[in-house]
């Protein structure tokens, strides 16, 4: 600042305009003479020389606003009423006090500056200033003498409040006013309140200064002895106008382009409260001293870096926005007091500049590092500060919100102008402080010095923070301070900001979940202790058949010697391809009995992906059925069928087998989606899923439970399901079908009593908006596999009141379960998510940033875990484990390890976790994790297909899908069902886009990636194939409503297909639940292949309404030329499942399904083997 004086003294004197940086590369007077000789001799050409003089202009013309006066007033027109540019000051005056002689100096201010006494008005469309006559300024007064001290304290803080925070009309009010209060005789509260349209801190000074000298003069009897002003504010905004045209407004405007082109538009802070949609300008503060020896240690190093203070606590400061964003490019706003000529220092008026400060803090530097870089942007900028913020916002045209500030949105302030407190002829003077409300932007710094130290305020707009965040954030300033003067050589990212007690508390106190638990044990083995312990009880259900422990142990048993003999032992994996049923039980059992690892091959996988998971898992031994052997792809795996070589399995001894597997023996491998196209296998061990099921206090598991088994065994839910019956004595009973509806999961819930459930969100989601109704009697209630919808489950709290929902997080990594969260009964209104709780018995959970140090509460980080959970690695992938799975920096133990997850996630206060989203582009639907690079690499493999980006959708909260943007050869365009069917042979169903979008070019950042946030959003109708057709009668009317709503497309003809449109198995339960409370109809699944369009469906339904005859046959592709195949399924009589094993026989190949009788809920099923027979014979005889 006073830098900044010097200069416009030589302005005025020598007639040239020096940078400020000259002063910073010769500090002393004869190295400045000598730069000032060689900058006059090329003063024109360098653009140095000063600019127009600032001269009085006629009052007889409209008089323009200054820019930053323009923003104000627009600001002012767009949020009336606002009080959010006050500027108040409220003094303690103690003395005999003379009112009259405050009152004249008061209304003499006004008198002698123009701006105090102008309005603004509208003129042909434009703003002007209106200077109005000498006006008497009102002094307010107020008597509270008579009052106690505790009621006029109160009354004190209200008065001076409501004032404060009074608005200024700009049209009619003079632009100070002044408010008395009478405490005593002899002691008196002055507020004194100016707008900042006519004001700004330098502006303070001025006031209190020229004040002073009137009151007293007044006091006295004497006239003003201040000397005319040559010019006002008005002349210098006229003059402003002038000068900031053609090259000198370009070479302004060159600079500023230059140094924020890419800059991002918002600093994404860590908020604890959604963004709003626009601002409303409440606000706190909070307050902190750097001591005296900390203020000290900050200029010593500043003056050995040849730097300002101001640009060390703006390093720091950035510094820390740097840690707690995990943004490189930070970037701040600042503001300069721009009164660079002479004649504006004694001028009240809004000259105050506000200076956008860019800083790369890429690459991890040194605290020196970075302030050398602050230093050289900083002298930049005062070199290029006359371009008002206003006028380089309007050339740069950055995206506008109402939400947030352009360029910047966190400012930076270190007061150091001249101060000037008002002192008034025998009177003591003190501050009085008023509670500040406000907030301007979303976070503020300011930093005044203090003879006690550096007076910090963190202002903070309330709309974002807590006052107990902003706290945190100030101690971390201290912290990180602290840390900078220890030694600016440091890595930002060893620059301590944790205190202590903080480090404790994330590592020590939020960590301690060490519980007993089997750790040295095998899971068969716990399920023969229970065999021991309830032998006679009910172990597993499917439909009217049931096996009791002693049962299925004995079943087990003669399967593991079976597989013994066949060289299955620890380690050793074996395939394993049912579908879900008693045998896919026994299986499981069998192999961990003899020691073996189960791999799940989900039979409706296609045979690319099963063929891929049996070469690279090189399974030695497959245990499947007689209906699937032939299906499978060509492999040199024993095959053994449960079906048709039990007979020989039954030959073997039911007794006990030594396994040799024990807790650190291979459980299962499971494989997931993989990044690069190729799917990995996860290797756990016993241990991790004894530690899920023991010494936990997420669930309740004991012998009186009933669970459902819904998950396929592919999918780790499967593992609570499955084990966490089956240790404890519990009932484990298997869902009939392979896709469940509202209609078929409210009857197993009900017939079997479950009382643990566990449903993706997806699905739970769907229930909620069906038929909540049916998960009443279900008392624990698991819900994820991917973020939960609020919304929904907040309606479950109400709706369910005896159930306890609990949201359960974990990548398959750690087992299943990492973290669980009992959620309340009541959830607050400001939870904005549903957080993931704590991590579970034995499980160690950090949220870490990309440095692997420990973020703040309230910050987000990357979630590692740890603990006894976390599996082996990836299958035959050493590389690939090595990179994801670390050793444990915060653990002293040998070989312990954390799982780099890549979700990102925060501390609440509470200690509870908050999920906020996946690091890179995995995402989780309907409870599937999908890699969308996985997608993006096979989809990319089409021939016709040049560049591809797979991205998420939310048309309706809770309902996620998948869309394909996809750029095309310019010789050939595939369509939508191209696209999809080529996807259909090569990965599953749960991976295929819901929609494909087709563009010329994929949208790409600055830095040349690919934009996500520009992709557009989908229009589905644009892939609809066929002719739009409309709705016909009432019926289809009703149905393009209820597929527009859950399939989330607009525009659906009558003939669009289901399928095309995205459709899949849970969103067709979904329709057939809309169908059955609508039109109080119940329809199979299956209809959906005899009648995929709502033309066929409704046609349906009308028939349906006429005649109750019932058809099991579902000609699911009945063309082709070849001999029909009919399809029986399993247990619970559906058809869908066939679906994919219709379409890859190929369009030569008619296909049919066989579905029960019954399915609709109004026929009476067969009730035997023959009936069945029977009424199947005669209905395929009728297409043969």
């Amino acid at each position: 600042m006073l830098a900044a004086r010097i200069f416009a003294r030589l302005e005025k004197c020598l007639q040239i305009r020096l940078p400020l940086a000259t002063l910073f590369q010769a500090p002393t007077i004869e190295g400045l003479a000598a730069a000032i000789l060689a900058l006059l001799h090329e003063a024109k050409r360098a653009g140095y020389l000063t600019g127009p003089a600032l001269q009085a202009v006629s009052r007889d013309r409209d008089l323009p606003l200054s820019f930053a006066q323009q923003r104000l007033w627009f600001l002012d027109q767009l949020k009336p009423n606002s009080a959010i540019y006050n500027l108040s000051d409220a003094l303690r005056l103690s003395g005999p006090l003379n009112i009259e002689a405050l009152q004249e100096a008061l209304t003499a201010m006004v008198a002698r500056h123009e701006v105090l006494r102008t309005t603004f008005a509208v003129v042909d469309g434009v703003p002007v200033q209106v200077i109005s006559r000498d006006r008497r300024t009102e002094l307010r007064t107020c008597d509270l003498s008579r009052m106690s001290a505790c009621e006029r304290e109160r009354q004190v803080q209200r008065l001076l409040q409501e004032e404060a925070d009074r608005p200024f009309n700009l049209s009619t009010d003079l632009m100070l006013r002044a408010s008395l209060l009478k405490l005593e005789p002899e002691e008196h509260i002055l507020l004194l309140v100016m707008h900042h349209i006519a004001s700004d801190g330098w502006s303070r000074g001025v006031l209190f200064r020229e004040l002073a000298v009137l009151y007293e003069a007044f006091s006295n009897g004497k006239p003003s002895p201040l000397p005319a002003l040559p010019i006002q504010y008005a002349d210098f905004a006229s003059w402003q106008r002038q000068w900031l045209q053609g090259e000198v407004l370009e070479s302004q405007l060159s600079y500023w382009k230059q140094q924020l082109n890419g800059a991002p538009h918002l600093l994404e802070l860590p908020t604890d409260r959604p963004r709003p949609a626009a601002q409303s300008y409440r606000g706190g503060q909070q307050s902190f001293l750097l001591s005296e020896a900390l203020s000290g240690a900050l200029k010593e190093l500043s003056r050995q870096e040849g730097v300002t203070l101001f640009m060390t606590l703006l390093a720091a400061f950035k510094v820390l926005l740097h840690r707690y964003t995990g943004q490189d490019d930070i970037v701040v706003g600042s503001p300069i007091a721009s009164r660079s000529r002479v004649e504006t220092e004694g001028l009240i008026g809004f000259f105050v500049n506000d200076l956008v400060l860019r800083t790369d803090l890429s690459g991890d530097p040194t605290f020196r590092e970075v302030l050398g870089g602050v230093r050289e942007t900083a002298l930049g900028a005062y070199a290029h500060q006359d371009l008002p913020f206003e006028k380089l916002v309007e050339e740069l045209q950055p995206k506008r919100e109402l939400a947030y500030h352009p360029l910047f949105q966190v400012v930076f302030a270190l007061q150091n102008f001249p101060t000037q407190a008002l002192r008034l002829s025998g009177l003591t003077m003190s501050p009085r402080e008023i509670e500040n409300d406000t907030a301007k932007f979303d976070l503020s710094l300011t930093v005044v010095e203090r003879r006690e130290g550096l007076r910090a305020g963190l202002e903070y707009s309330s709309d974002l923070f807590d006052e107990a965040t902003i706290k945190r954030m100030a101690t971390h300033f201290q912290r990180l301070v602290e840390g900078i003067v220890a030694d600016p050589d440091q890595r930002l990212s060893k620059l301590p900001l944790l205190t202590p007690a903080e480090r404790c508390q994330l590592l020590v106190e939020w960590n301690d979940t060490k519980k007993d638990y089997p750790h040295d044990r095998g899971i068969h083995q716990l399920f023969e202790a229970q065999v021991e312990r309830s032998p006679g009880s009910v172990a597993v259900t499917l439909g009217d058949q049931e096996l009791t422990y002693r049962e299925l142990n004995a079943r087990a048993n003669q399967l593991a010697h079976y597989l013994k003999k066949h060289g299955v032992n620890p380690d050793v994996l074996v395939g394993l391809c049912v579908e879900r049923s008693l045998e896919m039980v026994v299986g499981l059992l069998g192999i961990l009995k003899a020691g073996g690892a189960y791999l799940p091959l989900d039979p409706d996988y296609p045979k690319e992906r099963l063929a891929f998971m049996l070469e690279d898992a090189r399974v030695s031994v497959l245990l499947t059925e007689q209906r699937f052997w032939k299906q499978l792809p060509g492999q040199e795996a024993q095959v053994i069928c449960l079906d048709s070589d039990w007979q020989h399995i039954a030959q073997e001894s039911n007794g006990s087998v030594h396994s040799g597997a024990g807790a650190d023996s291979l459980a299962y491998v499971m494989y997931t989606s993989g990044s690069t196209g190729r799917p990995k296998g996860l290797e756990v061990c016993h241990r991790g899923v004894l530690r899920l099921l023991f010494g936990i206090d997420y669930v309740e598991l004991d012998s009186r439970q009933s669970i459902l088994q819904m998950a396929p065994i592919s999918f780790d839910a499967s593992t609570f399901e499955l084990w966490g019956a089956l240790l404890h004595g519990a009932r484990c009973v298997l869902f009939p079908d392979r896709v469940p509806t509202v209609t078929t999961l409210g009857m197993a819930l009900r017939k079997h009593r479950i009382s643990i459930l566990w449903l993706t969100a997806s699905l739970y989601n769907m229930v909620i908006d069906e038929a909540p109704e049916i998960l009443s009697g279900v008392r624990q209630l698991l819900i994820g596999g991917e973020a939960l919808s609020l919304s929904h489950v907040r309606r479950g709290l109400d709706l369910l009141p005896s159930t306890q929902i609990i949201n359960g997080y974990g990548p398959t990594e750690s087992t299943t379960f990492t973290c669980c969260y009992r959620i309340p009964r009541r959830l607050a209104e400001s939870v904005r998510s549903v957080p993931i709780g704590r991590p579970i018995g034995n499980t160690e959970v950090y949220l870490l940033d990309r440095d692997l140090q420990l973020v703040p509460i309230g910050v987000s980080g990357e979630l590692f875990i740890g603990g006894a959970g976390l599996v082996r690695g990836y299958l035959n992938r050493p590389e690939l484990t090595a990179e994801k799975f670390i050793p444990n920096p915060f653990s002293d133990a040998s070989g312990a390890r954390l799982y780099e997850t890549g979700d990102l996630a925060r501390y609440l206060p509470d200690g509870n976790i908050e999920f906020l989203g996946r690091l890179d582009h995995q995402v989780k639907i309907r409870g599937f994790r999908i890699e969308l690079g996985e997608i993006e690499a096979v989809l990319g493999q089409h021939p016709n297909v040049r560049n591809t980006v797979v991205a998420t959708w939310e048309p309706v909260p809770g309902h996620k899908q998948l869309i394909a943007y996809v750029v095309p050869l310019q010789e050939s365009s595939p369509t939508p069902t191209e696209l999809r069917g080529f996807l259909q042979e090569k990965i599953p169903d749960y991976l295929i886009p819901s929609a494909f979008l087709f563009l010329k070019s994929l949208p790409l950042t600055p830095n040349g990636k690919i934009d996500r946030r520009a992709l557009p959003a989908p229009d589905r109708s644009k892939e609809l194939t066929s002719t739009f057709t409309e709705p016909r009668n009432e019926v289809e009317r009703q149905l393009v409503g209820i597929w527009e709503e859950v399939l989330a497309v607009n525009g659906i003809g009558t003939r669009d297909n289901f399928f095309d449109l995205g459709g899949h198995s849970l969103l067709a339960a979904r329709i057939f639940a809309r169908l059955e409370k609508c039109l109080q109809i119940r329809l199979p699944l299956a209809t959906l292949f005899q009648a995929p369009t709502i033309e066929g469906l409704a046609a349906v339904i009308r028939n349906r309404t006429r005649s109750t005859s019932w058809r099991s046959l579902v000609a699911i592709q009945p063309a082709g030329n070849r001999s029909p195949i009919f399809a029986v399924p399993g247990v619970g009589g559906n058809v869908l499942g066939y679906n994919d094993l219709a379409r890859l026989m190929g369009p030569e190949q008619p296909f049919y399904g066989l579905q029960s009788r019954g399915l609709d809920g109004t026929e009476k099923p067969h009730t035997s083997i023959e009936d069945i027979a029977a009424a199947f014979l005669k209905e395929i005889r009728e297409v043969q």
